[in-house]
């Protein structure tokens, strides 16, 4: 009693540190996961560490029942891995070089707003997931069940013995055949180098590189040793179905009943194998040691030797994860991976293909996202991802109908930039043409007012030309918004009042600019898509478009001082009729820059 007590004793005595923090080997790097997230470290080609980390969602409360947590873990970890293992690729360069994407990749981001490494993860992960089923599990079936069409019979426990003898043979060969590839035995380098961090982490030693070269490239909670433990817990699973062999059906199709059998139990085998594993991973006895075995036997054909600097890497992702799961403050961090300007040029255009001014339009957003002048944009090599994100990101936006400019949230008039979203109109370039009128009658004690203000542009260009303060009205609210921002990043004084016109202004001005609402009910209905997304409150004057220079002409007397000037834009067609309202006073049209009437001055006289 006594001996029993005291082995049970030693048992429990021989409980491992297990380290909380597990990891996979990366093109170049590692990737190191803990409770709330992980890291991925590469070394760049140009000898540099960079790391991207990312926190995990807390796990839900069914994703922790035994077997099913298993399953649950093996499928996310593929995913994750085939995910990493891309991210890896693109930072150590192998993205750089790429062509320009092809037909089928244009219709793919231009029709379904599917970007091509998103299907390629998605289709690399089950096509991944079927090679292994098929040459681990399903080729050893059909091997073993060759045997018996050939009529040799087999008891049912001889059969999944030699079924699962295959089945190491056939992974141990593809394991030395892959070992041969240099780039694989690279990563089988950082795959030691990420088990010496981790043992040297459970040692309780610092971890350096002169530490962790001291450990076993070998772990026991290695993915290698849960492959192993899965292909022996099948051989004892798939040995239970023996009985569903049928003797009056044909031999071939009592083989394809067994491997739809061991297909469907396959959930069951790894999700047993990964209760197995966890458990053998918190002993280090004799005992246990015995199961531990054969995954750490096979690990030596999975884990090489790592160098110094292969297991800084594996380090710096290591202090990464610790960092993120021990403060939940700590910042996370991204890979600033180079990707190529052309290509993004031609998928930008690409989405830009059916909107008025694709190349002015992908060189505004190009210019935006890059912070570089249009007429630099030729000398561009590379944009980081985020850069790269953006610009589709607003190309998407602006093929959608969206103003480019509200997809930029800015544009410039009359050299300074001019912030606008949904609430303002978009001020035009031949607007610009009515700020420079209205400059040469503006004197430094000149009361100038700009009626129907919308984003502030007009005022503001007046303001910091002459060096005045205007008064600007509008009747939308969240218009007087947008143009009190604008002010005050213009660095100007204006004073802005809330008025449907004159409604709520009394004074009288030397200078009255307006830029009213001018499209009439028939020209509102054929209006481009991205202009109807504009506010129909700056765009729409009435049936015939003249309703606010009607208004305009009933106030004039009143709210503009003798000899003043009142300046408006108009539509290109409008010139007589406007000109009619205003038949006592004098009037003068100016043309834009495509020869078009579109600005009238009007003096009063008194």
């Amino acid at each position: 009693m006594r001996q029993d007590n005291f082995g049970a004793m030693r048992l429990r005595m021989a409980r491992k540190n297990v380290c909380p923090i597990g990891g996979q080997a990366v093109l170049e790097g590692v990737m190191m996961r803990g409770r709330t997230s992980y890291a991925t470290a590469v070394r760049t080609p140009e000898g540099k560490i960079v790391i991207e980390s990312e926190r995990i969602s807390p796990p839900k409360k069914w994703s922790k029942i035994p077997i099913i947590r298993g399953v649950l873990n093996f499928l996310s970890m593929m995913y994750l891995g085939m995910k990493i293992l891309m991210r890896s690729a693109e930072v150590f360069g192998e993205q750089l070089e790429e062509e320009a994407p092809g037909k089928f990749e244009k219709w793919l981001a231009k029709t379904l707003h599917i970007d091509i490494m998103t299907i390629a993860i998605w289709i690399a992960l089950p096509l991944g997931l079927a090679l292994s089923i098929g040459l681990f599990f399903v080729l050893p079936q059909l091997i073993v069940s060759g045997l018996e069409l050939l009529g040799v019979k087999l008891h049912p426990i001889v059969f999944n013995l030699i079924e699962g003898v295959v089945r190491i043979a056939i992974f141990m060969l593809y394991l030395l055949l892959v070992r041969l590839m240099k780039e694989i035995k690279r990563v089988f380098m950082y795959h030691g180098a990420e088990h010496k961090t981790i043992s040297c982490y459970e040692k309780g030693l610092e971890l350096t590189p002169e530490n962790a070269k001291t450990m076993s490239t070998k772990h026991d909670r290695c993915g290698t040793n849960f492959i192993v433990i899965v292909m022996l817990v099948s051989v004892i699973i798939f040995s239970l179905t023996g009985w569903t062999a049928n003797p009056n059906l044909p031999k071939a199709v009592n083989v394809l009943i067994r491997v739809g059998i061991r297909l469907t139990l396959l959930p069951l085998v790894a999700g047993l194998a990964y209760e197995l594993l966890k458990f053998l991973a918190k002993y280090d006895n004799w005992f246990v040691k015995i199961f531990k075995a054969p995954g750490l036997l096979v690990q030596k054909l999975t884990t090489v030797e790592p160098t110094d600097d292969m297991l800084e890497v594996a380090i710096a992702a290591f202090k990464a994860v610790e960092l993120l799961d021990s403060n939940a403050d700590a910042p996370t961090s991204t890979f600033e991976i180079k990707k190529d300007y052309t290509r993004l040029r031609t998928e930008v255009e690409s989405y830009l293909a059916g909107v008025e001014e694709t190349v002015a339009k992908t060189d505004w957003i190009l210019s935006e996202i890059t912070g570089v002048q249009r007429s630099e944009l030729a000398q561009q090599k590379f944009v980081n991802e985020q850069q790269y994100k953006k610009a589709i990101e607003y190309s998407k936006k602006v093929a959608g109908g969206t103003p480019l400019q509200y997809v930029l949230g800015n544009t410039s008039f009359y050299g300074n930039t001019i912030k606008v979203d949904s609430r303002v109109l978009i001020p035009r370039q031949e607007t610009e043409l009515l700020v420079s009128e209205a400059l040469k009658y503006i004197k430094e004690d000149s009361k100038v007012l700009d009626i129907c203000t919308g984003s502030g542009a007009i005022a503001i260009a007046i303001a910091k030309g002459k060096g005045i303060k205007v008064t600007a009205s509008d009747i939308s609210a969240e218009a007087l918004e947008v143009a009190a921002e604008n002010a005050t990043a213009n660095g100007v004084d204006i004073i802005f009042i809330r008025s449907d016109m004159f409604a709520s202004i009394e004074e009288k001005f030397d200078i009255i600019i307006c830029n009213p609402p001018y499209i009439s009910r028939s020209e509102m209905e054929v209006l481009p898509e991205d202009v109807k997304k504009e506010p129909r409150l700056a765009l729409f004057g009435g049936n015939s478009g003249l309703d606010y220079y009607r208004i305009l002409a009933d106030n004039i007397k009143k709210h503009l001082n003798g000899g003043g000037v009142l300046l408006m834009e108009i539509g290109s067609k409008q010139s007589v009729d406007v000109k009619q309202l205003f038949a006592e006073y004098k009037t003068e049209t100016y043309k834009d820059y495509s020869g078009l009437d579109r600005i009238v001055k009007v003096v009063n006289r008194e």
